[in-house]
């Protein structure tokens, strides 16, 4: 034992800061050593105390909070996904930034809004033709500089190119695909750096990965980020032990006039077999970390990249989600309603978070860069400068309020123009589409909670409305967030105080 604490501490180069009277024997230095390890002092690299704990991120792809059954959906089959949240925490009120995944992930990585990290919009081969990628630093790219081993299995869609490759970004190995497309089935993956076919499920090989790293990496400290392409578009095909479960299920779809309801309930259930795939792989990857009784300081988070729709709001998919009415796919519908923008969040720490804990709290994807070094006792770079609060004093159960108001932007330029900016409190929901006349949403969440009833025109709510725009407005100068607003709530009469009905 005091010959590694000997090793440690040459390692982290603290003899080199002592007076020399410290240094005259060894034993004394050992002396000196175990003093600043009790106060904490023992170097900057956490990692190499040989005791830091090691972080597993688990990401989705379109998988909304009210798809798992934790979230009080009985129909869906997670119980490994559920049991994160049962043996940790479940975050209740958990959101990203925006609701579609390219500048999702990219603020999940570095807690920057998508106006501060540039990615605004899904990545396609235009925009990468174009140049768009990650540019900005990541927490990744911070636990790598603390020691950590890290690897990112799975979908990356943050840039293409050397200088945009997930290597250049924090993670000393990359298997997975790089764009956002690949195949749920003999994808084509990146693997020690060529593009390799690989033969059978996706999710099932990008697991088999995460294992090998997994058990490679068991004696250091490591940093897995498995990010699966479920439950993304096209759905299937999935293994036949987890399409099974649902062949017979009537799934419980909104109800709402001319929608198709059979093909609503056909897609619900090739929806849930996928989400049900990843969870059993998860329960593998979760075996295999309690068979190498790692569990105890292995912090385990699991989210997703967005919420969606099927057939909520007469919508299929997510932010950038298409009309659906009577077996028609429609334009598409910009939105940042609740189902787009809520996802599932469940963090395991069992050296830490009591099992069966739940937070209330309003909990934003922009956190996570400050709540993973919160977390990991890392401190911040002085060269980042990451948005967000460090939720992870909730692990330790201390009673700390994180925030009463959350925001959200979106600008889309895909399939459709339009600049979304978002204001919620637990209570009301302002939707601002900068530059348009009709188009601003205003939802009272407590007697609406589907968000059916735009209440924008309602002179009851006209002193709210201008509250929040107010505050969403200093929330924009304060994040340069300079898109103009061209037409600034144009048909509020703040003299009369009441809405003008143009």
């Amino acid at each position: 034992m005091l010959q590694r604490l000997w090793l440690e501490f040459s390692r982290a180069a603290v003899l080199e800061s002592l007076p020399m009277s410290l240094l005259f024997s060894r034993s004394k230095a050992l002396i000196v050593l175990f003093l600043l390890l009790f106060f904490g002092f023992a170097g900057a690299n956490p990692a190499a105390a040989g005791d830091a704990p090691n972080l597993i991120t688990i990401v989705t792809d379109d998988q909304a909070r009210w798809a798992m059954g934790l979230y009080g959906n009985q129909e869906i089959r997670t119980p490994n996904m559920d049991r994160i949240g049962r043996e940790g925490i479940n975050f209740t009120n958990a959101f990203v930034a925006t609701p579609v995944c390219s500048p999702s992930r990219a603020t999940y990585l570095t807690g920057l809004w998508p106006s501060q990290h540039a990615i605004r919009e899904v990545i396609l081969v235009p925009d990468e033709a174009a140049g768009v990628g990650l540019r900005s630093p990541t927490w990744a790219e911070v636990l790598q500089q603390n020691g950590y081993r890290t690897a990112l299995i799975g979908k990356w869609h943050l840039g293409g190119g050397p200088k945009f490759h997930p290597t250049r970004h924090g993670f000393h190995e990359f298997v997975g695909f790089t764009s956002g497309a690949s195949q749920p089935r003999d994808p084509e993956l990146e693997i020690n750096g060529e593009i390799v076919r690989s033969e059978g499920f996706l999710t099932e090989i990008l697991t088999d990965h995460a294992i090998a790293f997994i058990k490679a990496n068991r004696n250091r400290p490591f940093a897995l980020s498995l990010h699966y392409r479920a439950p993304h578009l096209p759905y299937g095909p999935v293994p036949n032990e987890n399409a099974v479960y649902y062949q017979g299920l009537d799934p419980t779809i909104p109800d709402l006039p001319g929608l198709d309801r059979e093909q609503v309930k056909q897609w619900t259930r090739e929806y849930y077999a996928s989400i049900s795939s990843v969870d059993r792989n998860i329960g593998r990857l979760l075996n295999v970390v309690d068979e190498l009784e790692l569990s105890h300081n292995t912090i385990v988070l699991f989210t997703s990249d967005n919420g969606y729709n099927l057939g909520f709001h007469y919508l299929s998919t997510k932010g950038n989600g298409s009309w659906i009415a009577g077996g028609a796919t429609g334009p598409i519908r910009p939105n940042m309603f609740d189902t787009s923008i809520r996802v599932p969040l469940v963090i395991r720490w069992p050296a830490v978070i009591k099992p069966g804990s739940e937070s209330e709290e309003l909990i934003s994807q922009i956190d996570i860069f400050r709540t993973i070094l919160g977390a990991l006792q890392i401190e911040l770079p002085e060269e980042a400068e990451p948005e967000g609060v460090d939720f992870s004093p909730l692990f330790w159960g201390k009673q700390v309020s994180i925030r009463e108001v959350l925001f959200g932007q979106y600008d889309m330029h895909q399939a459709a123009l339009s600049n979304m900016r978002m204001i919620r409190t637990r209570r009301y929901k302002l939707v601002r589409h900068l530059g348009t006349h009709y188009l601003d949403e205003f939802y009272d969440l407590e007697s609406d909670p589907n968000e059916l009833n735009n209440l924008i025109r309602n002179p009851e709510y006209l002193d709210r409305i201008l509250e929040m725009n107010d505050q969403l407005t200093r929330w924009r100068e304060r994040i340069g967030d300079n898109l103009a607003d061209r037409n600034p709530l144009w048909f509020l009469d703040r003299s009369k105080g009441r809405g003008a009905d143009h």
